[in-house]
């Protein structure tokens, strides 16, 4: 396992402002490229290189232009580096290829398409309107999306298998004695009027524990996918019902509620157990290391590379959807219920 010394050496800081980025310390001062260093470190110490160099690499076409696009801008990468990840992914993989990159973030709200002009090939990370994917394709067909598919028939895409991480988080509270189960979740919007977008997470949280008669759906609070929105709803979602144990929809959002339980004197996991999603660099530093579930995020940012690489060399018309699974990481954040015999 990586230690902070380790990651400090890298990000070339101290080992303090290594811990301090990766539990968000809100009153540490730092650049956003410094925390973005720290975050690139973190996840570099964690990758393992692919051991086969695939065919497509070698049939790489020369001179190739890929636009990444990123939905969020740089600093909501930086609150929630789920999407940093994948973004790192790819650059690896490019890299390693060869490949020339253009990245474009979206910045009050817009993507600054223009800049997509010359590109041979888009890879566009996160969610997006009908009407910003039409002008995408304006300026290639060669386009794959990382973590939704807005058109299966017209594009690849990498997306989570989130029912069955769900069903395995809700079978893992259950066998660990808790039926009782809350719900922090994110909510996200894409295109000018901000349509909201249904959470597979959420979705499934619900469908599973109604067919088990556990649901109560006081206990489903929602807000931004970030750290203060995580802190906030924690301390929501405490005056609504008795439960033992809490889903949250991403670590980051984890990492705000686990400081508001520490504030409210509730101890993790002693007296409320917690499960976070994404399984981001910063989960097993947190107090204490954070069960969650792992997405590979390293892995589809590579995958989105040999997909553009498949249509290029062997023209490839057929879209391709891949569903990527998940692990259930644990580490000391879930308590097993003892039942008392009556």
């Amino acid at each position: 396992m990586a230690t902070l010394k380790d990651i400090a050496a890298i990000a070339k800081v101290s080992v303090s402002t290594v811990s301090r980025v990766l539990n968000y310390d809100r009153t540490l001062s730092v650049s956003d490229s410094t925390r973005e260093n720290v975050f690139k470190a973190a996840e570099e110490l964690n990758y393992k290189k692919m051991k086969s160099k695939s065919k497509i690499e070698e049939k790489k076409k020369d001179d190739l232009l890929i636009g990444i696009i990123e939905w969020y801008s740089m600093s909501e990468e930086l609150s929630d580096p789920y999407y940093l990840s994948i973004r790192s992914g790819i650059e690896r993989a490019c890299f390693e290829k060869k490949i020339q990159i253009k990245t474009l973030f979206k910045e009050n709200g817009k993507i600054d398409t223009d800049q997509l002009e010359g590109v041979d090939s888009i890879i566009a990370i996160g969610k997006y309107s009908q009407k910003e994917v039409k002008s995408f394709s304006k300026f290639t067909q060669n386009i794959v999306f990382v973590d939704s598919s807005p058109n299966d028939y017209l594009y690849d895409s990498i997306v989570v298998d989130f029912k069955d991480a769900m069903t395995n988080v809700i079978n893992y509270f259950i066998e660990k004695g808790h039926e009782k189960i809350a719900f922090i979740g994110g909510k996200e919007y894409v295109g000018d009027d901000q349509e909201e977008l249904i959470d597979p997470r959420e979705s499934s949280f619900i469908n599973i524990l109604s067919n088990k008669n556990l649901l109560n759906e006081d206990l489903i609070v929602n807000g931004p996918f970030d750290v203060e929105s995580g802190y906030n709803l924690a301390k929501e979602i405490i005056n609504k019902g008795d439960f033992t144990a809490i889903f949250v929809a991403s670590d980051s959002m984890a990492v705000g509620a686990l400081r508001a339980l520490n504030e409210l004197k509730y101890k993790i996991p002693k007296d409320i157990s917690i499960i976070g999603f994404n399984d981001i660099s910063t989960a097993e530093y947190m107090t204490p290391p954070l069960t969650t579930v792992k997405v590979y995020t390293e892995y589809m940012g590579r995958t989105a590379v040999e997909k553009i690489l498949s249509k290029i060399n062997f023209d490839r018309i057929i879209p391709q959807k891949t569903v990527i699974p998940t692990e259930l990481i644990e580490r000391k954040s879930v308590k097993k219920l003892i039942k008392t015999e009556v």
